[in-house]
């Protein structure tokens, strides 16, 4: 399938889509939308699944713009990447977020010819499938693996909105996340149980940030294969009950 635009309020984002069936929301980490988030959304999509995975990062560039063009197992590639990485992330708040959502999802179901959807997100997209699955009740699943910030003391964190969300949730931490540690974890989990909201909320033990990127040096072969397990089953709950 090609890449395609999608029209949002500020601008046009480049996406990726492939496959057919149900619809899912496909959230890249802040590397970028790149081969290896297109053969994620490939083999998502080999399940039986139409998969469309934006570039979130369009306000800072195009695709190929905005990800690396080197080895991130490089030692200190990665660190060195991510130097550019927080000035972009700035640029989705939450209100640009729920904007492009409601772009993302138009196109999406266009596309499935379906209005329940699922959405998955990895790393900073965790956040912003957890934000989506708030903003539309027909989002019926949603899962974030090694998700940072989803659950701060800030008063537009992600967790707060979960009393909105219909979603079934789908958590799989990293072991040790500075960006979601301990403490994060089960603030989450008292605000998805006070939701009423089905859901795991795992920590993957030893699995550190970043742990399904395999081109990067963080990848952790168990804890990435478990995470797409737990997704696999999610999708087939919510959107093949």
């Amino acid at each position: 399938m090609p890449h395609l635009g999608v029209q949002t309020r500020d601008g046009i984002a480049e996406a990726y889509l492939t496959g057919s069936g149900p619809g899912v929301l496909f959230y890249i980490d802040a590397i970028g939308l790149r081969p290896q988030t297109e053969r994620m959304a490939d083999r998502i999509a080999s399940w039986g699944y139409t998969v469309l995975a934006p570039n979130i990062l369009y306000r800072s560039g195009t695709a190929a713009e905005t990800s690396p063009a080197g080895d991130l197992k490089a030692p200190g590639a990665r660190e060195a990447f991510f130097q550019q990485v927080p000035a972009r992330l700035a640029a989705l708040t939450p209100d640009r977020v729920e904007i492009d959502a409601r772009a993302y999802l138009e196109a999406l179901r266009a596309h499935a010819g379906a209005r329940n959807v699922a959405t998955v997100g990895y790393c900073a997209g965790a956040r912003l499938a957890v934000r989506t699955a708030n903003l539309d009740p027909d989002v019926v699943g949603c899962a974030g693996f090694h998700g940072g910030g989803l659950a701060t003391e800030e008063h537009d964190s992600p967790h707060l909105g979960l009393q909105r969300a219909r979603a079934e949730f789908v958590f799989g931490h990293a072991d040790h996340d500075r960006s979601m540690p301990r403490d994060a974890v089960e603030r989450l989990g008292r605000a998805l149980d006070a939701a009423g909201l089905t859901a795991k909320n795992e920590v993957y033990e030893e699995a550190p940030h970043g742990y399904s990127m395999d081109d990067t040096s963080m990848y952790h072969e168990v804890a990435a294969e478990r995470s797409f397990r737990e997704l696999r089953d999610l999708l087939e709950r919510t959107l093949r009950p």
